[in-house]
C-alpha cells in the first residue's frame, strides 16, 4: 500500500467527516506581536490546532499585508500581544495597538480582537532560537525572533503551553 493509497484513504476520510458533519469549518486565529518598527505574525491552521509562524513585517506595511492575507485566508480572530511593565501597567505601545485596531476594524468590522499577555515572550523566543541548532548567522536574523514571539503569544492564548 503506497502513498497513493494513503492519499485516497485521507480524501475518503475527509469526505466522510464532511458527510457526517464531524468537520466544522473555522476561521484561523492570528497573533500579532506588535512593535514600533516590526510585527511578528503567527496563525493557526483552519481547525485551530497547529500554530505556525507566518511573517515578520514592517509595522508601516502591516495593514496592507493583512488586507491581502484576509482575502486569501479566513481569519475569525486576531490576538495582540499585550505589553506591560514589570509592575503590570501597560506600556505606551498599547496606545499604538489600540490605534491600529481602529484601522483594522474599518478593514474587517466583523473581526474579533483579543489580547494575550506577552511578558517574557521575547526572552523565551531567544532561548528557543538558541537551542534550535541554527547557525550563528541564522540566529542573528531578528525577524525570526518576532515570528517566534507571535507563535508563543498564540500558543499561550490557546493554552498550548
Amino acid at each position: 500500500m503506497g502513498p497513493l493509497f494513503n492519499l485516497l484513504k485521507g480524501v475518503f476520510f475527509f469526505e466522510q467527516m464532511q458527510a457526517n458533519s464531524y468537520y466544522v469549518a473555522m476561521g484561523r486565529i492570528m497573533a500579532i506581536d506588535y512593535g514600533l518598527k516590526k510585527c511578528g505574525i503567527a496563525a493557526t491552521d483552519p481547525l485551530n490546532i497547529i500554530v505556525t509562524p507566518i511573517k515578520t513585517i514592517k509595522t508601516s506595511s502591516l495593514l496592507s499585508y493583512l488586507k491581502i492575507y484576509f482575502h486569501q485566508e479566513e481569519v475569525d480572530k486576531v490576538v495582540f500581544g499585550y505589553p506591560t511593565h514589570k509592575d503590570g501597567n501597560p506600556t505606551y505601545v498599547v496606545d499604538l495597538i489600540n490605534d491600529f485596531i481602529k484601522k483594522l476594524n474599518k478593514l474587517k468590522p466583523d473581526l474579533e480582537i483579543d489580547f494575550q499577555d506577552e511578558n517574557f515572550t521575547s526572552l523565551q523566543a531567544k532561548e528557543i532560537i538558541l537551542k534550535s541548532g541554527l547557525t550563528k548567522k541564522q540566529r542573528q536574523d531578528k525577524s525570526r525572533l518576532d515570528k517566534i514571539s507571535a507563535v508563543l503569544i498564540l500558543q499561550r492564548y490557546l493554552k498550548h503551553i
